[in-house]
């Protein structure tokens, strides 16, 4: 799959595409112990059938009312509208087709019973694990959570933290707005799923191609939509339908693919 728009342009030509039962909004807020950071983060989210499909979008970007406009509406009305909305529509439409659960290439990963801070490090360190030989090497990560900051320097890389909206990491790093710095910079990169409905996933993959960077995706946000990108400049993804892992302290599943190994 070439970009974003090639994928949209895939589904609008299938035939007899279905209706979002429902269109909904959370709007989520979380401060972690021992952070000074607290993360503000918008959802629009499209149900069709037995999938949800989620975006994150920035303040301000949706009003809460496309939710009554949008929700029984044809996929075909989603996959016009904001970015966000086209995002999440084509999560729930490519995870009804093709569930993660069922999906040969998903390595199952069980987030443990715990606080907020217990399960953000697990999913953090199983995002990490995905990284090829991170030790010594230097890794954009594009969407900066401290937990994964962490996890990223445990394995032994050097974290190029870069992102619009934090400035400084738990202990102090700066974190780089500049996203084509940190991709120059770099020999892998870590980028969450929010790059999806930002406008910016189809820079990053076009330069990890044009370098040949090891590209590993951590999306709450079109997790599903990512998935149609391995083999085609993603290397690694985690992917984490909803409900997400934040808002449960009960065990729930994540899921891990990687690119398959040429022969």
């Amino acid at each position: 799959m070439r970009d974003l728009d090639a994928l949209r342009r895939s589904v609008l030509d299938t035939p007899d595409l279905p209706v979002a039962t429902s269109v909904f909004w959370v709007h989520h807020g979380t401060r972690l112990a021992g952070g000074d950071v607290t993360y503000l983060n918008q959802y629009v989210l499209v149900r069709i059938g037995r999938a949800f499909g989620a975006c994150a979008f920035e303040a301000g970007e949706l009003d809460p009312a496309i939710c009554a406009d949008l929700s029984g509406r044809p996929l075909r009305d989603l996959l016009d509208g904001p970015a966000p909305v086209r995002v999440a529509a084509l999560d729930a439409h490519l995870a009804q087709a093709a569930p993660h659960r069922d999906d040969p290439r998903a390595e199952a990963v069980t987030l443990p019973h715990g606080t907020p801070e217990e399960r953000a490090v697990a999913r953090d360190r199983a995002i990490a694990g995905l990284l090829p030989d991170p030790e010594n090497r230097r890794v954009a990560l594009i969407g900066v959570v401290n937990p994964l900051v962490a996890a990223i320097r445990e394995r032994g890389g050097e974290c190029l933290p870069c992102d619009l909206n934090l400035r400084r990491t738990q202990w102090g790093d700066e974190v780089d707005p500049d996203m084509e710095k940190v991709l120059a910079e770099a020999d892998a990169v870590v980028a969450t799923g929010m790059t999806l409905g930002n406008g910016s996933f189809d820079r990053i993959l076009e330069r990890c191609r044009e370098r040949g960077l090891p590209l590993v995706l951590y999306a709450q946000s079109g997790a599903a939509v990512a998935r149609a990108f391995l083999d085609s400049g993603v290397t690694a993804l985690s992917a984490e339908p909803f409900p997400f892992s934040q808002f449960s302290a009960e065990p729930t599943t994540l899921y891990r693919y990687r690119e398959e190994a040429e022969e």
